[in-house]
């Protein structure tokens, strides 16, 4: 039998700049759309996926619009991953029950029952599985219909130069659908994947990357990094450059911060402060200073060519570090795109077996 070929479209919302999106493309599945709120996301979203972004919030879009874009499509995603501050475990020190931020999921819900997708994916970080509002979109699927997976993946198992795990909840109407297993293999690390970028110093950019930069460090902040070792803590230094905050018992349970990653392990898990050697293990493993915009991007699985400025613009570090720092990292959004297309493989042989060749809920895939 002929591998059949399937229009594939899908609607990514919550896109940012596009790192869920670029994995999904890669996989062969065609993002024909995006929706975010900021603006900043539409050079990127655009420029590196050539699909189209919709500046909105998704409490204002409906099912029928997003329904344009599936139009003749034998089948149609709609994928996610909602802003995911309020699960974090950061965050949860503090009152963000009024947030709404919150309702998103509930949001993302309703959609899928406006426009019923063949598939959803939707990924956030592991504690969202806490809340009830998780539950509740998992009970909504459900009661549509869908076969729902959800599964914690470490990303570093499936090729990210990050420790970061995730949640991912993958639901479908054609059969049971599961998350693709991890490749045997080395795990990547910083070395694999920044080592050859060129040397800068602290305030420098890269003549030919502008975002190939680092931020300036104040003096004492340069004598703290270049008396930090890989994979050290600031309790290597000498006791004057020691912070008076960590000196308290308060501050000796956070040694990460000020911190060099190591060469041969993975990053640490990127902030959208990444860019600051002050704001966790993000100073670079060598060279004294912090990793730079475009490096943090690449330990993000961005490709080193992607775009997230148009051509001379002024670089700002704390809006492009929460660009970046805030992206589903592409290698995640392959994980997803794999798993959908061995999950439509496996939904094509079963129907092909039962009823002779026909495939598709709606009856509209045929080999």
């Amino acid at each position: 039998m002929t591998k059949p070929t399937f229009d594939i479209r899908c609607v990514d919302l919550f896109c940012g700049a596009g790192g869920l999106t670029h994995g999904l493309q890669k996989q062969g599945i065609n993002v024909v759309a995006g929706v975010d709120v900021e603006e900043s996301c539409r050079h990127p979203f655009e420029f590196n996926n050539a699909a189209e972004f919709i500046k909105e919030d998704v409490t204002k879009i409906n099912g029928k619009q997003l329904n344009e874009f599936f139009k003749g499509c034998d089948v149609k995603v709609l994928a996610g991953g909602a802003p995911c501050q309020p699960f974090s475990t950061y965050s949860q020190r503090y009152d963000v029950l009024s947030s709404p931020r919150w309702g998103l999921l509930y949001q993302f819900a309703r959609l899928v029952k406006e426009t019923q997708p063949d598939i959803v994916a939707m990924e956030n970080v592991p504690s969202v599985a806490k809340h009830s509002v998780f539950d509740d979109f998992a009970a909504s699927l459900e009661g549509q219909g869908y076969f729902v997976h959800r599964s914690v993946i470490d990303c570093t198992k499936y090729g990210l130069p990050q420790t970061r795990k995730r949640m991912i909840l993958l639901a479908s109407k054609l059969g049971e659908v599961d998350v693709v297993p991890a490749s045997a293999g080395g795990t990547s690390t910083v070395r694999d994947t920044i080592f050859s970028l060129p040397r800068i110093t602290h305030g420098e950019s890269n003549s030919t990357d502008p975002l190939h930069v680092a931020s300036k460090l104040s003096p004492i902040n340069f004598e703290r990094i270049r008396a930090s070792r890989p994979g050290g803590t600031w309790r290597d230094w000498p006791d004057n450059l020691v912070a008076e905050c960590h000196k308290k018992d308060t501050g000796r349970t956070y040694p990460g911060v000020y911190g060099r990653m190591s060469w041969d392990q993975p990053s640490p898990t990127l902030t959208t402060q990444y860019y600051g050697f002050g704001n966790g293990r993000f100073g670079h493993p060598e060279q004294d200073r912090a990793i730079s915009l475009r490096e943090g991007a690449i330990l993000q699985g961005f490709p080193l060519s992607y775009s997230f400025v148009p051509e001379d613009t002024r670089i700002h570090f704390k809006a492009l570090g929460k660009l970046i720092g805030n992206a589903v990292p592409v290698t995640l959004g392959e994980v997803v795109g794999k798993s959908i297309n061995q999950h439509l493989e496996t939904a094509l042989r079963q129907q092909n077996h039962t009823e002779g060749g026909v495939y598709g809920a709606r009856n509209n895939i045929v080999a």
